[in-house]
């Protein structure tokens, strides 16, 4: 019981860090035992004795670890890794994605940097505000370990800044801090900081082109609404909406894109006319079955994405079709039988099985469709579920 109860005390204490911490943190001793400490479990280093500093290296060590494949780059150059700051990080596959590049950017909020370092490689010179005097300082070393030489860290809030700046650049860029000072997540934008709906008027005498970075749950039709004319990306990775992100670079119609890093992008005008409804559903008729990408789904660009490839009957559906469908953003199974959705049947195939369960349009949750069915997750039989037409159907998959 004492060991457990040192465990959480020693975690509960990595969760924030000082200025006098950040100054032993960079000594060559501790910095040393990180790079010793670096394999072995976080918290036996914050309870060895005989590492300097060990709460200290065993927070590192923790973060570079998890760095490794988050922020592959930051993990090689031994950055310093606050918890939080990584927590709310951009992924370096998101950040590279970032279609921006120019002469000068400003970024109103950097954080960890990992956008900023990212844009730096398509500017000649990057202004990156941070608020945080402790985070200012610790993204200017990260910058360093880097080599990142065209990156200015200014310790201000972007409010200050662009209320005096007689600067000129090509971009700014935001990704805005998307909690309450309780900690509440917050969708709305002008409920962020900075609030960029307030500071518009300003930022458009700054630069030309404005690119924003919001919430996976933000609303699509949200900037058309707020700006006009705009276009907006969805971007997802490993099926995983990450980000959605309005870029005000002058377009005279409004866009919208779906981009799923990895495996393309699909975009159409923001007004764009949906597809006709297929024809009434028959589950003789198909052969496969495609999962769009949930970029597509997010963008409310699936039926438009696979007409001419497949049947779909909502944004949030599956698609079916006779022939194996190429070229599309999503995942395509071979189907082996459709048939309705009958609990009693599938327990009585189900039961004690290792079940794979993928859902669209379907009102119950997975875990209670396994719980009646008596199964359990694994991959010994992989089913698709939905509703179309008012009929609830089970899909199984080969």
């Amino acid at each position: 019981m004492v060991r457990g109860s040192q465990k959480s005390t020693t975690f509960a204490l990595m969760t924030t860090i000082s200025k006098e911490e950040l100054r032993r943190l960079l000594m060559p001793d501790v910095q040393e035992a990180i790079r010793s400490a670096i394999d072995r479990d976080p918290v036996a280093v914050a309870l060895d004795s005989r590492i300097p500093e060990p709460r200290l290296v065993a927070t590192q060590v923790k973060y570079l670890r998890r760095a490794q494949s988050k922020l592959p780059s930051y993990a090689a150059a031994w950055c310093i890794i606050p918890s939080l700051a990584f927590e709310q990080s951009s992924s370096e596959q998101c950040a590279v994605h970032k279609p921006l590049e120019g002469d000068r950017v400003l970024d109103l909020t950097c954080g960890l940097g990992v956008d900023a370092w990212y844009l730096s490689r398509h500017f000649r010179e990057i202004v990156t505000l941070e608020r945080n005097p402790l985070l200012a300082e610790i993204a200017r070393e990260n910058f360093r370990r880097l080599g990142a030489k065209n990156i200015g860290v200014v310790n201000c809030s972007a409010e200050e800044y662009v209320a005096s700046c007689k600067e000129q650049f090509d971009w700014i860029y935001a990704d805005p801090d998307r909690r309450s000072e309780r900690g509440e997540k917050l969708v709305r934008l002008e409920d962020c900081s900075p609030d960029m709906i307030a500071l518009m008027p300003r930022l458009k005498t700054l630069a030309p082109k404005i690119c924003i970075k919001n919430s996976p749950l933000f609303d699509i039709d949200e900037p058309r609404r707020l700006f006009g004319a705009c276009r907006v990306e969805v971007v997802s990775l490993n099926d995983e909406c990450k980000e959605v992100m309005i870029l005000l670079d002058g377009a005279k119609h409004s866009e919208i894109t779906a981009t799923a890093i990895g495996i393309g992008r699909f975009s159409a005008p923001a007004d764009h006319l949906p597809p006709a409804r297929p024809p009434k559903f028959s589950a003789e008729a198909y052969h496969w079955l495609t999962i769009p990408d949930v970029a597509l789904q997010k963008a409310r660009l699936a039926r438009l994405h696979l007409e001419g490839w497949a049947d779909i009957w909502s944004e949030n559906g599956f698609g079916f079709s006779a022939e194996r469908p190429t070229e599309v953003m999503g995942r395509v199974f071979e189907i082996e039988k459709i048939e309705p959705y009958d609990p009693k049947q599938l327990k009585r195939t189900l039961k004690g099985r290792g079940v794979e369960i993928f859902k669209r349009d379907f009102p119950f949750r997975i875990e209670e469709v396994m719980r009646r069915a008596g199964c359990r997750a694994g991959s010994e039989i992989r089913l698709a579920m939905t509703k179309i037409e008012d009929k609830h159907w089970v899909i199984r998959l080969k």
